[in-house]
This record gives C-alpha cells, sequence and structure tokens, in this order.
C-alpha cells in the first residue's frame, strides 16, 4: 500500500461534458475517484458536526423525522438567494475537504482523483496537484444535460450561466481530455495517468 503524500487530481467541467464518465475510466484504471456531490450528501446526513453546524445556521428544519437532511426544504431555503447559498457552502465545503484530504491519505494509491463541480468555488483547487478538464461543445453539452435531467434549455442555459466558464477552466488546465465522441476517451484518460505515472517517477 502506498502511504506517502498521494498525487491529487481534479476531474472538472461544465454540465453535461462527461466528468463522471471519465471518473470511471479513472476508477476501471485503478485510480481512486473521490466524487465530492456524492460525499456532501453523505456527510450532511452521517457527520455530526457538520449535522450541529446546518442546525445552528438553519434551524432543525434542515433535517426531517428521518433524521437525514430535508433536501427540499435546503433548496428553497437557498433558491434565489446568494447570502443563504454562501451560508450554507461555508458549512458543507469545509467539511467535504476536510474528508476528501483524510481519505486521499488513508486510501493507498500513488495517484487519487476527485470528481467535482465547484473546484474553484469550495477553494479545494488549494488541495490538488493538477486539473484536468472535460470539455465539449456547448451545444452537445445542453442536449447531453436537458436528455439526462430531463430539463428543459432555459433550466439548463440558467445551471451553465452559474458555472465556471469553459474558458476559464482551460485557462487553469494541467491537461484536457475532449468529450465530443470524436476522439476516444479511453485513450485521452490513459494518456493522462500515463504522464502522471511518468511524473512520479
Amino acid at each position: 500500500m502506498y502511504t506517502e503524500h498521494p498525487y491529487k487530481i481534479a476531474i472538472v467541467g461544465g454540465i453535461g461534458s462527461g466528468k463522471s464518465i471519465v471518473s470511471r475510466l479513472f476508477r476501471m484504471m485503478g485510480v481512486p475517484v473521490y466524487d465530492c456531490d456524492t460525499e456532501a450528501k453523505r456527510l450532511m446526513n452521517s457527520d455530526a458536526v457538520l449535522r450541529s453546524a446546518l442546525i445552528e445556521a438553519i434551524g432543525t428544519q434542515a433535517y426531517g423525522i428521518d433524521g437525514n437532511v430535508d433536501r427540499a426544504f435546503l433548496a428553497s431555503y437557498m433558491f434565489g438567494n446568494p447570502d443563504r447559498v454562501a451560508l450554507v457552502n461555508s458549512i458543507v465545503h469545509p467539511a467535504v475537504r476536510t474528508h476528501f484530504t483524510a481519505w486521499a491519505a488513508k486510501v493507498g494509491s500513488r495517484i487519487v482523483a476527485v470528481e467535482t463541480a465547484i473546484l474553484f468555488e469550495s477553494g479545494m483547487d488549494a488541495d490538488v496537484d493538477a486539473i484536468l478538464v472535460v470539455h465539449a461543445p456547448e451545444a452537445l453539452r445542453l442536449q447531453r444535460a436537458m436528455k439526462r435531467d430531463g430539463a428543459d434549455e432555459q433550466a439548463i442555459r440558467r445551471r451553465m450561466s452559474n458555472q465556471t466558464t469553459d474558458d476559464e477552466l482551460l485557462s487553469r488546465a494541467s491537461f484536457r481530455v475532449y468529450n465530443d465522441g470524436t476522439v476516444s476517451l479511453i485513450a485521452q484518460v490513459n494518456q493522462v495517468i500515463e504522464a502522471l505515472s511518468r511524473k512520479l517517477l
């Protein structure tokens, strides 16, 4: 088992870019991947310190009678209110970052990855060594997201407008994976992993 400081690479990209597919390929090729969205949801239910902080900030209605976070209430609480969004994020993001750092240290892999839609917004860019940007044409991303989420174009475009732009992401990229179906994703991901492996020799 690898016990030294692991090399951490973030997998980022706008809605519909294909981050999850790339993450699955990393896992298939032996690189553990931390899914921030999944872990944030789990931590809000299981982490006592995070639970207490959310209840103190929002109130007991943040959690349902089953003891789990009330996602419908939380969504309505934050909807259209940047200050409330910032408040919740200021509580959840540090908890996720701390958990990711602990996970990376104990997972026992020379290279680990983290999939996140909010790398820079959460401050997690300070926790990684490299950034892989998954990108595709906006029109294709829009179609994918509409089909996946069953949402209309306006709703998806609103979500796109709240994300870091592709140009900004690409300007900070250590690696790029192009996901429009014209270039093999497997080959591109394999090249990234090989490059990282050579870097760590």
